[in-house]
């Protein structure tokens, strides 16, 4: 070899990078990155920062209704759950779990459902009406009957379908039954101020003799309750507006259509303050009413004037027909000239 190639194949061989000649570094496999993939998820668990669920999908036949359902179960139907039924439809599955927790005490059943009748109803329904296919799907917790109280609480009390009635006569079975009747110490359990949850105790507290009045008596709101506690003291207002209550039902149960409960609170009022005069009004410009002999409201002018009397016909207020068209024949052969 001449001098100057031996000169190029030293310069060359100098050039080499004995590292570069390293083989590539083996890429991990796919059993490595699952292990580690469940080793961090394992250190998340472990430290809090995630929370495993366990979601199961059962036949709701093998589920009943905790004792504490803060809804009536008996008052789903149809109409009620018109639109979870079409969302499962068009899903078709149950997008939400229901939480349950096991039970132990009944071998009919494997799960007692705390958040989710409507759910349970609804997925129950379509399998009995050619959805056979469907499954119950359920978030299994570990609660005590207190904790399942707030937790039930919290995911209904936004809810628009679960009425004020059974609201407050959940919070009043709950006040006994978790906190021994310290109204104070729920209402910090629930996060809540006391005079909110007064007003459904006052609700739940509504007695029955009232309630009778009431066809439908889901229709009570808590904006109510503030019209009707009034009318039941002293003992002889009471007792007045449970004998009209008891009228008001006995009329409702003869009428295809329930009495509206503005119109109902409007009843017992009367009843509990009867008018103390009867026979035709003086010619005032106060509003008189006319009463009947057994002193129900029939009639009241609001006002009489040189060009006519302004009339309200109170056709609930307890008087019958014919008196109300007695005292109308009074009213014209007074005015009437």
């Amino acid at each position: 070899m001449s001098k100057k190639n031996a000169n190029f194949a030293a310069d060359l061989v100098a050039g080499i990078d004995p590292g570069a000649q390293a083989p590539a570094a083996r890429r991990p496999g796919i059993g490595a990155s699952v292990l580690a993939g469940r080793e961090s998820r394992l250190a998340e668990l472990a430290t809090g920062s995630v929370v495993s669920r366990t979601h199961e999908l059962v036949d709701p036949a093998r589920c009943r209704m905790w004792a504490g359902h803060n809804r009536e179960y008996a008052l789903l139907n149809e109409e009620r759950c018109a639109d979870l039924i079409e969302s499962i439809k068009a899903q078709g599955k149950q997008e939400m779990p229901a939480i349950v927790r096991r039970v132990k005490d009944d071998p009919a059943f494997d799960f007692e459902v705390i958040c989710g009748a409507r759910r349970h109803w609804t997925i129950s329904w379509l399998r009995a009406h050619n959805y056979p296919d469907f499954r119950f799907l359920v978030d299994i917790r570990s609660l005590t009957d207190e904790e399942a109280f707030r937790l039930a609480d919290l995911e209904n009390r936004a809810r628009d379908d679960l009425t004020d009635l059974e609201r407050a006569r959940d919070y009043l079975r709950a006040l006994d039954a978790y906190y021994e009747g310290r109204q104070k110490v729920m209402a910090e359990r629930i996060n809540v101020t006391e005079s909110w949850l007064s007003r459904y105790l006052d609700l739940a507290r509504l007695p029955a003799e009232l309630m009778a009045a009431f066809a439908l008596p889901q229709d009570l709101r808590i904006k109510h309750v503030t019209a009707i506690k009034p009318l039941l003291k002293p003992e002889d207002r009471r007792q007045r507006v449970f004998a009209e209550a008891g009228r008001l039902a006995q009329v409702q149960s003869d009428r295809a259509a329930p009495m509206p409960v503005p119109d109902i609170i409007r009843a017992l009022a009367l009843a509990a303050d009867p008018p103390k005069r009867s026979g035709s009004p003086k010619k005032s410009g106060k509003p008189e009413t006319i009463v009947s002999e057994g002193g129900k409201p029939l009639l009241k002018v609001e006002a009489v004037d040189r060009k006519g009397l302004k009339l309200t016909l109170l056709p609930h207020a307890g008087g019958t027909r014919a008196e109300a068209e007695a005292a109308l024949k009074a009213l014209l052969d007074q005015h009437w000239s």
